[in-house]
């Protein structure tokens, strides 16, 4: 059995998904690692701040934000566009991972691409279960489908306790986003 290049799943309603993810990315590229970040779903419009940080990252972090507008956002893009959108970023994402020989690859709100039907489950199965050896791949988003729980090796689902939201207190810079 192979230590190198496992599969994490962070999921649920909880804060923190991504955050982990990004813990790990850290981790990763203090021990040289050749690391990749790709966000599904992000809308264009909010400037997150782990996204300022990463573009100081470049060369050693590659960050790319696919603009996939879903119509529950934008009423004029189809679910046909969206899901065209989400295939056409994934696969630019396996070409990026051979291309740079990626050791660690974070697929940010897949999860919910793949519960929603915006990409194949079958496309990212085939994807974890053929994919090269030593990248570990690590999948955020809510609502994991039972098919990546069951392969990955790692699953982690954060729990909302009590959040802030939940009093009234929008979204904040720097901590939220």
């Amino acid at each position: 059995m192979s230590t190198s290049g496992l599969i994490h799943v962070y999921t649920g309603e909880g804060k923190g998904k991504s955050t982990a993810a990004f813990g790990l990315v850290i981790r990763a590229l203090g021990h040289n690692k050749r690391v990749a970040i790709f966000s599904f779903l992000k809308d264009s419009k909010t400037k997150y701040g782990e996204m300022e940080a990463f573009a100081r990252l470049f060369p050693e972090l590659i960050y790319i934000r696919f603009e996939n507008a879903s119509p529950l956002f934008n009423k004029s893009v189809s679910m046909e566009d969206l899901k065209k959108s989400v295939d056409e970023s994934f696969n630019k994402a396996l070409e990026i991972i051979k291309e740079k020989d990626v050791e660690l690859a974070v697929f940010d709100e897949l999860n919910i691409c793949m519960r929603y039907g915006y990409i194949d489950t079958k496309k990212v199965l085939d994807f974890l279960k053929n994919k090269p050896e030593n990248l570990e791949v690590v999948i955020t988003g809510r609502d994991a489908v039972d098919e990546i729980i069951e392969i990955a090796d790692y699953v982690t689902e954060m729990k909302m306790i009590k959040h802030p939201f939940n009093r009234g207190i929008k979204a904040r810079k720097g901590i939220e986003f």
